[in-house]
């Protein structure tokens, strides 16, 4: 992902933590996205902090092993804020059985203070 815009570039480290692989990976991906009380909040999780957010990321792949995340458009922003989509897509055959959209409030540095997902298409 480009990182042309501050918005750009939150939603780019936003990708590099949620497709971190090994936990050492994924705190040092979360550290450099999200501030240190950030929350991540979605219909399956509400969460705060660094630990907590590497736990969704991890628990995340334990469900959907050889699956990475990729963004679904452009990144759109205004103010703090940004929005975009994603999938969740199998390495092995390229299907995507999960799909969303995110909101982020970003802090003065660019980093992510909250996130407010919603999941447009989920396994049955």
């Amino acid at each position: 992902m480009t990182a042309d815009t501050p918005y750009d570039t939150a939603a780019a480290r936003y990708f590099d933590a949620w497709n971190a692989r090994t936990p050492e990976e994924r705190a040092k991906a979360v550290a450099a996205a999200w501030t240190e009380d950030g929350t991540y909040t979605d219909p399956l999780a509400d969460v705060t902090g660094h630990d907590g957010i590497g736990a969704v990321i991890g628990a995340a792949h334990e469900q959907f092993p050889g699956f990475f995340f990729r963004p679904l458009g452009a990144v759109d922003g205004h103010h703090r804020l940004a929005r975009f989509g994603w999938e969740l897509v199998s390495e092995a055959d390229g299907s995507t059985p999960v799909a969303g959209f995110d909101v982020v409030e970003l802090d003065d540095d660019g980093r992510i203070r909250a996130v407010h997902g919603f999941l447009d298409r989920v396994p049955a």
